[in-house]
């Protein structure tokens, strides 16, 4: 049976979206480019150009858009990353915010293309659901000191008597 995806992201960049979804192809498994579409005469782009890519990025599909310098990316919407290990919470930060990417808090950075990511391990998100909130405040107070996540320390938070 095939499924289909009824709501697919759709991220409008200036002129680098080909790029941009090279690049986050890149990243993760189970990524392809599914399609690419080009501007033609009527534009509004230059003919040739790339309009549209449409992508898969660990099997969930996505659209970008090269739509011109009209809309910027904000904070107010992300892409969350679920982590499986520290290794992979590293990888993605260092290649996430290399060349011009920003680090924020809390787990959160922008990339080169101004895309705000969280990246963010499985095992904070299974600690935070804790019946203990005295645990859960504490996992909470470590995270909020941090940039990039450490489950180390989080770890040590939630341990704590």
């Amino acid at each position: 049976m095939i499924t289909t995806q009824k709501i697919t992201p759709f991220l409008w960049f200036n002129q680098e979206a080909e790029e941009a979804v090279n690049f986050y192809v890149s990243l993760f498994k189970d990524s392809k480019i599914l399609s690419v579409s080009r501007y033609g005469d009527s534009g509004p782009g230059p003919k040739g150009s790339v309009m549209v890519v449409s992508f898969q990025l660990a099997g969930q599909k996505f659209t970008a858009l090269n739509g011109g310098p009209h809309f910027k990316f904000t904070e107010a919407i992300s892409l969350m990353v679920d982590c499986e290990s520290q290794d992979e919470v590293d990888m993605l930060w260092s290649k996430l915010t290399a060349n011009g990417g920003q680090e924020s808090q809390c787990g959160w950075l922008k990339d080169r293309y101004g895309l705000s990511w969280q990246i963010v391990p499985t095992r904070f998100m299974q600690m935070m659901q804790d019946k203990d909130p005295k645990r859960t405040q504490r996992v909470m107070q470590a995270m909020m000191t941090m940039k990039k996540f450490d489950i180390a320390r989080l770890e040590q938070a939630y341990a704590q008597a």
